[in-house]
């Protein structure tokens, strides 16, 4: 079962290679399958002028950061369905996307006004927005006894409620050219890349990313349940608030940079415990390689199915995940009646 289980670690890890190859070595403008060699010492086909632009200001910080969202994603929403204890569960469910919808469209509708326009005061409200709706939630469903996970989950669903109906408010309010631009941001797209924003980018999404994978067994100990957690010295509580944390800081710096990108933290996880089982020392990383390899090859996807122009990432990931989250509706809806 152990060979098994690194099989699946190598395929994310070849999957990952396959997938940035692709992405580096083919687009609507330039493909050629040897540019990712064309940077070895002694090649005998080195980068032209303007092979060396697209490779290395183009796609080569779009794929940084497809790999850092699709890692990020899929780690927190693995997190949140173990926090959770429920496979349909994912980081957008306690109101983290929501929140920086509201902030990053507010600003996109309302910036000419406040003074606040480009995509710098968009990102930084997208962050601030999620940072503070998970506070919001995070302080409806405290207690004396720590976060409880049912009234989390309520409190997301209406949190996310009410960020629906502002959305919708800000959208009858905006003009022609900001709700095209509300409706692309809300889609999700890595063509924004740039070697200025992803510093940031990487911290937020490296820091979140490290700080979940350092606490993969603790997190393993709720699937025992919080009781059991605690009997074996978990403190539980501090647990589920650091898991919210971290989190909402990975997944806000992805929605910032990135726009709203659904179903990857919902998907890949559950593909992920199919494949390997429910052993977050197994599922965690497996999830992590598998997520940014299905994104990477997504934005390619995106980049190439109708160039030259550009699909938004989010309409791929839906028209593929939603399918796949009914399928999931199904299957639960049939152990339970089995359970019966």
């Amino acid at each position: 079962m152990t060979f098994e289980r690194r099989r699946w670690l190598i395929a994310g890890a070849v999957g990952i290679l396959a997938s940035s190859w692709l992405l580096l070595s083919s687009g609507p403008v330039l493909s050629d399958w040897r540019l990712p060699l064309m940077w070895l010492p002694g090649f005998s086909a080195p980068m032209n002028e303007l092979e060396q632009t697209v490779v290395t200001q183009l796609r080569l910080p779009r794929l940084v950061l497809g790999l850092l969202v699709g890692t990020v994603l899929a780690q927190s929403g693995t997190a949140m369905q173990t926090l959770c204890r429920n496979p349909l569960a994912d980081p957008g469910l306690i109101g983290i996307s929501g929140g920086a919808a509201v902030f990053a469209l507010s600003v996109i509708a309302l910036g000419a006004q406040i003074g606040l326009q480009g995509s710098f005061w968009v990102s930084l409200a997208a962050f601030l927005g999620a940072l503070l709706t998970t506070f919001l939630v995070y302080r409806l469903a405290g207690g004396k006894t720590g976060v409880d996970v049912a009234t989390l989950l309520l409190a997301g669903v209406a949190i996310n409620a009410l960020a629906g109906a502002l959305l919708g408010l800000l959208s009858y309010y905006a003009d022609d050219d900001a709700l095209r631009l509300m409706s692309f941001w809300q889609m999700g797209s890595l063509a924004g890349a740039n070697w200025d924003q992803l510093p940031l980018g990487v911290v937020l999404m490296g820091v979140s990313s490290i700080a979940l994978f350092m606490l993969r067994k603790s997190i393993n100990t709720l699937l025992l349940g919080e009781r059991q957690a605690r009997y074996l010295g978990v403190n539980t509580r501090s647990l589920k608030r650091q898991l919210i944390i971290w989190v909402a800081l990975g997944v806000g710096g992805a929605v910032a940079l990135t726009g709203m990108i659904g179903f990857v933290g919902l998907i890949i996880p559950h593909i992920a415990r199919l494949l390997v089982g429910a052993n977050i020392r197994w599922l965690m990383p497996v999830s992590m390689l598998f997520g940014a390899s299905v994104l990477v090859l997504t934005d390619w996807i995106a980049k190439t199915i109708v160039a030259p122009a550009e699909l938004p990432i989010g309409i791929i990931t839906a028209s593929v995940g939603a399918p796949f989250f009914i399928y999931l509706l199904i299957q639960q809806k049939r152990r339970l009646h089995a359970g019966y």
